[in-house]
């Protein structure tokens, strides 16, 4: 399946709609610099914590992800970055569609130019109870409540979207 036939889904309200037509646009037409990433949003069983992650370079609580390797698609992307960057071996997919879509500016740093992140996101369970591994990508690395998590990430919105989504699912 196609990232275009996958993106043909309903998003959860007008911010996420404009991303969703975003996304589509720089899939047909491209912007130098910029990127499709997969991330994972993790919830324990519960459903009542993520898993967050203290990125290095932009010193910003945030669900883990990345850029996606020579024929992965997204979604194998999101749980690779997942198991890489959270070492937990766990992961499971609470659904196979996507589970939010969001665009957002990085910054430059050092030699890299400021670009766009297309990001496509999954929802993930992981066992909370399990060892965690920071890698080399992160400073930090935690279970944190939904009710913690608004400060802690600083009240992002993309954050905040799929934490709403999250309380949806209980």
């Amino acid at each position: 399946m196609s990232l275009l036939t996958q993106i043909e889904y309903t998003s959860w309200d007008s911010t996420e709609e404009k991303h969703r037509k975003t996304v589509l646009d720089f899939l047909e037409n491209g912007k130098p610099g910029s990127h499709i990433t997969g991330s994972a949003w993790i919830i324990n069983a519960t459903g009542d914590k993520a898993l967050l992650t203290l990125h290095t370079k932009l010193n910003k609580w945030l669900q883990p992800g990345g850029h996606g390797e020579q024929n992965e698609t997204v979604r194998d992307t999101a749980l690779r970055e997942a198991r890489e960057e959270t070492g937990l071996a766990s992961l499971g997919l609470l659904s196979s569609g996507i589970f939010d879509i969001d665009v957002h500016r990085i910054p430059p740093n050092g030699d890299t130019p400021g670009h766009f992140h297309y990001d496509i996101r999954f929802i993930l369970r992981g066992d909370e109870g399990e060892k965690l591994k920071i890698s080399r990508e992160s400073k930090g690395l935690r279970w944190v409540s939904f009710e913690e998590i608004p400060s802690l990430a600083n009240h992002s919105p993309g954050i905040l979207r799929m934490l709403k989504k999250s309380k949806e699912l209980k």
